[in-house]
C-alpha cells in the first residue's frame, strides 16, 4: 500500500501569528512530503510495500541495513503526529490528562518547564515528547527521526525541534519557538484521545 502524505488538520494560515503559513509551505508542503516521497520508494516492489508505517517503522527500527527506509518511515509518523499536536489556542489542559499531568508532574508549571527543557536540551535535530510510560506521563526527547513508537512507548503529544520548524519564523531562537508553541497551540483535545486509545 503506499504511504499518502495526510491532510493538515487546519488550515495552513490556522496558526498564525504563532505559526506562519510560510513555514507550513516548506514544513509540511516540502519536508513531510519529501519523506512520504522517499519512503513509497524505498518500499516499492519490496516485502515492505504492503505494510503500514507504524509496521514499516517497527520492522526496521533496528535495522542497520534499513536506517534510511526506518528514517524517512518514521519522520511520516513524527510529523503527523506533530500536526495534530497543534491546535490554536492551547492553553491549560483540560480534563483527564490535567489531572495526569497535576498527578505525575505535581503541576503544570513543572510540566511545562520539564517539556522546555527537552526541546532545548535536544542537541540538533529531533523531538519533544509527551508520553505515557508505565502508567504515568513523562517527558521524553529523542533525536533525529526516533520515535517513542520504536520503542513500545506511547506518545500523547510532541514538539518538533528540527531547524525547519521554527526557523523561518523564528530563526535560531528555539526558546521563543519552544515557549509559543506550549503556551499557544498545543492540542490537548489529541493529548486526551491518545490517553484513552
Amino acid at each position: 500500500m503506499a504511504i499518502l502524505l495526510p491532510p493538515l488538520p487546519f488550515e495552513k494560515n490556522a496558526l498564525e501569528p504563532y505559526i506562519t503559513s510560510l513555514t507550513l509551505e516548506y514544513h509540511y508542503g516540502k519536508h513531510h512530503n519529501a519523506y512520504v516521497v522517499n519512503t513509497n520508494t524505498l518500499i516499492k516492489d519490496t516485502e515492505l510495500d504492503t505494510l503500514s508505517l507504524e509496521e514499516i517503522i517497527l520492522l526496521t527500527a533496528n535495522d542497520l541495513t534499513k536506517t534510511s527506509l526506518f528514517n524517512n518511515a518514521a519522520q511520516v509518523w513524527n510529523h503527523t503526529f506533530y500536526w495534530n499536536s497543534l491546535k490554536y489556542g492551547g492553553g491549560h489542559p483540560t480534563g483527564e490528562i490535567a489531572k495526569k499531568i497535576d498527578a505525575d508532574f505535581g503541576s503544570y508549571d513543572n510540566f511545562t518547564k520539564a517539556l522546555k527543557e527537552a526541546a532545548l536540551g535536544q542537541f540538533g535535530s529531533g523531538w519533544a515528547w509527551l508520553v505515557l510510560m508505565d502508567g504515568k506521563l513523562s517527558i521524553l526527547k529523542t533525536s533525529n527521526a526516533d520515535t517513542p513508537i520504536a520503542r513500545g512507548i506511547k506518545p500523547l503529544l510532541c514538539i518538533d525541534v528540527w531547524e525547519h520548524a521554527y526557523y523561518l519564523d523564528y530563526k535560531n531562537a528555539r526558546a521563543d519557538y519552544a515557549d509559543t508553541v506550549i503556551k499557544n497551540l498545543l492540542n490537548w483535545d489529541f493529548a486526551n484521545r491518545n490517553l484513552k486509545g
